[in-house]
């Protein structure tokens, strides 16, 4: 007997997992990428502990157009279309539990954990939408929930299952306790979607670019964002590494912007078109401002582009606090 088991690495997903594999059954691991969302190291550790195989399925653009952009039951406090991605989660882990001629599917979910997410309504509607109802078992809730076909059949106990609800953690804990699961992360959203900030830059860029690809929203989750005109772009690395990013999502037809000889950061314009004159010198007193020459009358600002030897320096006053246009 096999299942599919939605494993983010988290506390939940751990017990879910672990519940299901005592009781004899072959546990399979499935990951979902996304620019939002994914697998890190910990998660692939995480599986590596309790001895399951861990998959990692790409969303790709198929997620964006079916889940981000017009979710059935709407979004969350932010961008967030928590039952919309949870069903369509279950649906693709279905297909994959198909294909891997696997019986059920397991989800961490803990009834009433999350108020709008996981109530028993929003439970049902998670279940519609992934088309396996009766197949998706809740190991941590499942005495509280009606019995699935897993139960019902016989091929786990449900007995040797949870009634577990609420937000709080403390029968989770015990029960790793129990189950000898003691590295697990502490709770967070996990997702980009669920964050005001990152909402506000991606509702914005989609409204500039409703095709938007997978790859061009990497830029979203680094620096300080500006819009200089309707449709350009600047993006300012606030540290070392934030700049090394930038750095490496750099298009060919972007433009980086460097402050010479002061430390400081590394900007990128990004736009549809070729940026005009006014944008340019904007932008390089935007970085400016940033980096240690923010006090001169006058820096050097280094613009390139990526992959190119040859360069530009213009000469810009850094901008005052006051003169810095609202960021995003």
């Amino acid at each position: 007997m096999k299942a599919v088991c939605l494993f983010s690495g988290g506390l939940d997903s751990q017990l879910a997992a672990a519940l299901v594999k005592k009781q004899g059954v072959t546990v399979i691991g499935v990951n979902f990428s996304s620019p939002f969302f994914g697998a890190n190291r910990a998660t692939h550790m995480a599986a590596k502990e309790l001895g399951i195989q861990l998959f990692v399925l790409d969303t790709g653009k198929e997620y964006i157009e079916e889940v981000l952009k017009n979710p059935v039951y709407g979004y969350g406090k932010n961008f967030n279309p928590c039952i919309d991605c949870h069903g369509y989660m279950l649906r693709k882990a279905g297909e994959f539990m198909q294909k891997l001629d696997a019986s059920f599917l397991i989800s961490g979910e803990v009834l009433g954990q999350r108020p709008m997410s996981q109530n028993r309504s929003a439970l049902n509607a998670v279940d519609k939408l992934s088309g396996f109802r009766g197949l998706v078992l809740r190991p941590l809730s499942a005495r509280l929930l009606p019995a699935t076909i897993p139960e019902t059949e016989g091929w786990v106990d449900r007995e040797q299952l949870m009634d577990i609800s609420g937000r709080g953690r403390t029968r989770q804990i015990e029960l790793a306790e129990k189950l000898g699961i003691y590295d697990y992360p502490t709770p967070a959203g996990g997702c980009l979607l669920t964050e005001a900030s990152f909402s506000r830059r991606l509702k914005k860029l989609l409204e500039l670019k409703p095709e938007l690809e997978a790859g061009e929203m990497e830029i979203l989750k680094l620096g300080r964002h500006f819009y200089l005109g309707d449709r350009t772009l600047l993006a300012v690395g606030r540290n070392h590494s934030e700049n090394e990013n930038i750095q490496k999502i750099a298009r060919g037809d972007d433009y980086l912007f460097k402050v010479l000889d002061r430390p400081g950061p590394l900007g990128i314009l990004r736009g549809d078109d070729a940026p005009q004159a006014d944008e340019i010198n904007l932008a390089a007193a935007i970085v400016a401002r940033y980096s240690d020459a923010r006090k001169e009358n006058m820096a050097q600002v280094k613009i390139f582009k990526p992959g190119h030897e040859t360069f530009e320096t213009i000469s810009v006053t850094p901008l005052l606090p006051d003169e810095v246009p609202a960021s995003i």
